[in-house]
């Protein structure tokens, strides 16, 4: 994917570097190091699929659901710039990424733990077995679930900034280096839903590609001559130096990632009550539970083959807003689509007694839904980040706080759709039918 953008003289401000691109590493670390993806992917897969039904399990009522997510976004708006811009002028002897990649890790593994055993620590502390809110494991959740995120934020950003170092300037492997990001966040999410339960796996596979990328992808140390490090007054009004284009690449991420967020925080919630028809804590609830992270891996699945044919799909600078506008287009058929869905396995619940598992057909229709919302996320996982990595290359800007910035047009956004939907939800029945519906107007 090869993106004619022209770098311009602008002035120098918190995103520059001024220094020249390191040179271009081979293929082989370049995917070593993309596969970190895979490991952390594993861990949050697992919370993906189960967050929203786990959650209402200890006892948080589904409207208040979504506002445990809300600490991703929360934690993204912080520390993905503020860590971007450290690992951009870090000096130390190990890198400028790699200490940011191997603390997160360490907090990915204790996040890990504490989210997985939430109701047994909870029990330990004084939680009751019988039904009804679970106060302590509530707690460990919600903090194990905020450590999660500040983990992933501190790994994800510095990751793909060091993708974009390991391209050496290079536009083409940049992009192939963010598809093979793409790619092994499919893998991680694979296994991660194939394997809900397997929380100490996670936390080995991460170890594993961690290691395995740091030890083969070193880094050279820099020395970054900086002056006072902004604080977030003088980061967030640095903003006013991005160019243009810059901010309508940042503009279309928020309107894409607005229609993305509703669905893959209730995805299976959605498939528990709206397609199976059950309440929570049922029996066919936890069917379609189950049934929705069957989806989630098929969806990963074609994630893993279409982020692979992304590169080739946008060989040329004018192929990439066709592509993406095409991927965004088949999204909101998609999100209008789950309305179909759920009137037409709502006829079939009063045939089945309510009690059974909705007709084969919907159940297929509802798979092949997951499947083919496979191709426009491949292309939002790859492309935007491409495009930013390829801005701050020839602008002379940091990677880690280009991209950093770059996730506040995903992290806004998010927390609009954490606060809103489960109220929004909640005012019209609370399904989760209101919210997909209302994010499927979002423009293409």
């Amino acid at each position: 994917m090869e993106v004619g953008v022209e770098a311009k003289k602008i002035a120098p401000s918190s995103f520059q570097l001024q220094l020249p691109p390191p040179p271009a590493e081979p293929m082989r670390k370049i995917i070593l190091v993309a596969a970190i993806a895979a490991g952390v992917q594993f861990g949050w897969a697992l919370q993906l699929s189960l967050l929203t039904p786990y959650v209402q399990l200890l006892g948080i009522p589904h409207a208040w659901a979504a506002i445990i997510w809300l600490c991703g976004p929360v934690s993204g708006l912080l520390v993905q710039p503020i860590v971007g811009y450290y690992s951009d002028h870090c000096t130390s002897r190990f890198g400028r990424r790699r200490p940011f990649i191997a603390a997160g890790a360490g907090l990915v593994a204790v996040a890990v733990f504490l989210i997985g055993f939430a109701a047994d620590l909870g029990h330990a502390g004084g939680d009751s077995l019988e039904k009804g809110p679970k106060p302590r494991a509530i707690a460990v959740f919600v903090v194990g679930f905020w450590i999660l995120d500040v983990a992933n934020n501190m790994l994800q950003g510095p990751c793909r900034a060091f993708l974009a170092d390991l391209s050496g300037g290079n536009a083409r492997k940049m992009s192939t280096a963010n598809s093979m990001f793409s790619f092994f966040m499919a893998v991680g999410n694979v296994l991660g839903y194939a394997a809900a339960l397997l929380l100490t796996v996670a936390v080995l596979a991460l170890t594993i590609v961690r290691e395995t990328a740091i030890v083969a992808a070193p880094e050279q140390p820099t020395s970054v001559k900086k002056g006072k490090i902004p604080v977030f007054g003088e980061l967030f009004c640095a903003l006013k130096d991005l160019p243009r284009t810059m901010w309508i690449l940042m503009l279309v991420t928020c309107l894409n990632w607005v229609a993305w967020f509703p669905f893959l925080l209730f995805d299976t919630d959605w498939m528990g009550k709206e397609v199976y028809g059950g309440n929570v804590g049922t029996k066919l609830y936890d069917q379609g539970v189950r049934a929705g992270a069957l989806g989630l891996m098929i969806n990963s699945i074609v994630l893993a083959f279409v982020s692979l044919g992304v590169q080739f799909l946008a060989g040329r600078p004018r192929h990439v807003k066709k592509l993406w506008g095409v991927a965004n287009v088949l999204l909101a058929v998609c999100l209008a689509m789950t309305v179909l869905i759920t009137k037409l396995a709502e006829r079939g619940w009063p045939s089945s007694g309510a009690t059974d598992s909705p007709p084969m057909g919907i159940k297929v229709g509802a798979l092949a839904l997951f499947a083919i919302l496979g191709i426009p996320l491949a292309v939002t996982y790859s492309i935007p980040f491409a495009l930013a990595s390829i801005f701050s290359s020839n602008s002379g800007s940091g990677q880690g706080l280009s991209l950093g910035v770059l996730n506040l047009a995903i992290v806004i956004p998010q927390m609009v759709v954490s606060v809103a939907s489960g109220p929004w939800n909640q005012l019209f029945g609370g399904g989760n039918l209101p919210a997909f519906v209302l994010e499927r107007w979002q423009p293409p």
